[in-house]
């Protein structure tokens, strides 16, 4: 038997192991360490390739699309980075950073004194996390500048504009519009008489209501564009609505009556005061025939009163004649010359007035 100089060798011989041969050699030497560099050749391709591809994935995920109608807010370990319109974009992969992607076209809306069940007040103070519990009765009934009160409900259309201020300046944004709204439709209807609100131009209400409440928004920096403010109604109190129609109806007749008498005038005024004109115009043209007539008579009678001083005979003879003239001009007698008998004078028979002469 031979001598064995070596206690570690065996006569078994060493069988193939699927370890590797460098964990082989260190079966084969359990005191010899095996180096980084040998782990890292073992390390198998499938591993290998596994991992790569889960790594490209991780990369990958950072791709992102904004719509046209969105904007992407980018968030790197919760905070905010980056505003991106619409296209494809890239961001580090989560949990490093992440988009939050909001529709900026989309118009949204809120109703006050609109009412509503308890199902949909839960609802609402769930969605919002709010704590402000909607009471139609309180919205809807405002007290005006003449002491008056007035029920109205008004629509809000509101949109997005800044996707960074919506998300991080207001915690619910749809309660701070309706309280905003509320705020301000208030401020503006206690300025205001219960009259022109109701029957008047409500528009001038409705601009002044979106104007106001767009300003205290952008006070907020709520990043909240006001479209448009719509009044659906204003109304008296339903107690006493059957009162105010009434008194309505009256100062309708009041108007109506206003009316016909201001078109009774409008027609009878300037017929009087053309009337009035044209006596003026009658009386003035009366006037100046009256002296121009006296003048002309005047500048006659001192004519004649020359020609008398001239030839005093004459001229009273041609006066004579000419009275004589203008008299038996419009005299129904006839005089006939006796001395006349033997001429051709033909007998005038007068059938005026029954009288033959």
């Amino acid at each position: 038997m031979a001598q064995k100089n070596n206690p570690w060798e065996t006569d078994v011989p060493p069988q193939p192991y699927e370890g590797g041969e460098a964990v082989q050699r260190q079966q084969r030497n359990p005191f010899k360490t095996i180096t980084q560099n040998e782990i890292k050749n073992n390390f198998k391709f499938p591993y290998r390739l596994a991992f790569g591809a889960v790594l490209a994935l991780w990369l990958a995920s950072g791709f992102y699309q904004v719509l046209p109608s969105e904007q992407g807010v980018v968030l790197r370990f919760g905070k905010y980075v980056d505003t991106t319109d619409a296209g494809l974009h890239y961001h580090l992969p989560y949990p490093i950073e992440e988009v939050l992607k909001v529709n900026v076209t989309e118009e949204r809306s809120i109703n006050l004194g609109v009412s509503e069940t308890t199902e949909s007040h839960t609802r609402y103070l769930n969605a919002n996390n709010a704590s402000v519990a909607l009471n139609p009765f309180t919205e809807s009934h405002m007290l005006t500048g003449d002491e008056n009160i007035v029920d109205i409900n008004l629509t809000v259309v509101w949109k997005i504009k800044d996707a960074k201020d919506y998300l991080f300046n207001v915690r619910s944004p749809d309660v701070t519009v309706r309280v905003a709204a509320q705020s301000v439709l208030r401020e503006i209807v206690g300025q205001s008489d219960m009259q022109p609100i109701i029957t008047g131009d409500r528009g001038e209400v409705e601009d002044e209501t979106q104007k106001e409440l767009q300003k205290v928004l952008d006070d907020f920096g709520a990043g909240i564009q006001i479209v448009r403010v719509k009044l659906q109604k204003a109304d008296p109190p339903k107690q006493v609505v059957d009162a105010f129609n009434e008194v309505q109806r009256a100062k309708a007749d009041m108007e109506r009556f206003k009316n016909e008498a201001e078109a009774y005038r409008n027609e009878v005024l300037p017929k009087a005061k053309g009337e009035a004109v044209k006596r003026l115009k009658d009386a003035e043209a009366y006037k100046e025939a009256v002296i121009n007539k006296a003048k002309g008579d005047t500048e006659r009678y001192n004519a004649v009163y020359r020609a008398y001083l001239e030839g005093k005979t004459v001229t009273a003879k041609r006066l004579y004649l000419e009275t004589m003239e203008n008299v038996l001009s419009t005299s129904d007698t006839v005089v006939i010359d006796p001395s006349a008998k033997g001429s051709n004078v033909l007998p005038l028979m007068q059938l005026q007035k029954g009288k033959v002469q």
